[in-house]
């Protein structure tokens, strides 16, 4: 609910912001900025793409957890998005993403969601039972061969009810070879 009305307000402050910057530096002056903007967020998504990407790979190669270099890759790429999209409120939040601090704050709080998130969960889930770590102790045989399938019919067969079959007097229904 909170997404739709974030995304039903945002317009409204954008659009207040851009008659308020018009007013007071100009419309060319503010078309200028939104251009401007758009140009700064393609080339910080071309540049800090590769390097989010050059970082997550370093981390791997030292045997580290990626996940934060990917983490401040992802956020600058969507600062980068963010400056694209034509607007002052989208801008400044872009710009505040570009800040590695606040990249630092924004992983810390989302670490510290996921966390309570992910426990809070396990609570919830009753109709799992309470296996110890997750492990399920359990016996099991391998057999080598399966067993040999016998392709000779059985010896005692049901009786055929058209009365065509192997129950008819004289008519064993089957032939040896």
């Amino acid at each position: 609910m909170r997404m739709l009305w974030l995304f039903a307000l945002l317009p409204i402050v954008e659009i207040a912001l851009f008659i308020q910057v018009g007013g007071w530096i100009g419309v060319w002056a503010t078309l200028g900025l939104v251009v401007l903007a758009a140009v700064a967020g393609v080339a910080v998504i071309r540049s800090q793409g590769t390097q989010a990407w050059i970082r997550a790979q370093r981390s791997l190669a030292e045997m580290r957890d990626p996940s934060r270099p990917l983490a401040h890759g992802m956020m600058q790429i969507l600062a980068g998005a963010l400056l694209i999209v034509p607007g002052f409120f989208t801008d400044f939040v872009a710009l505040l993403l570009l800040i590695p601090p606040v990249r630092d704050l924004i992983m810390r709080r989302a670490t510290r969601r996921v966390r309570a998130g992910t426990v809070h969960m396990a609570r919830r889930e009753t109709h799992r039972p309470p296996y110890a770590d997750g492990v399920i102790d359990a016996d099991y045989v391998v057999e080598d061969t399966p067993p040999a399938r016998n392709p000779r019919p059985p010896l005692d067969l049901p009786e055929d009810l058209s009365g065509d079959g192997p129950s008819r007097p004289g008519n064993s229904g089957w032939t040896r070879h």
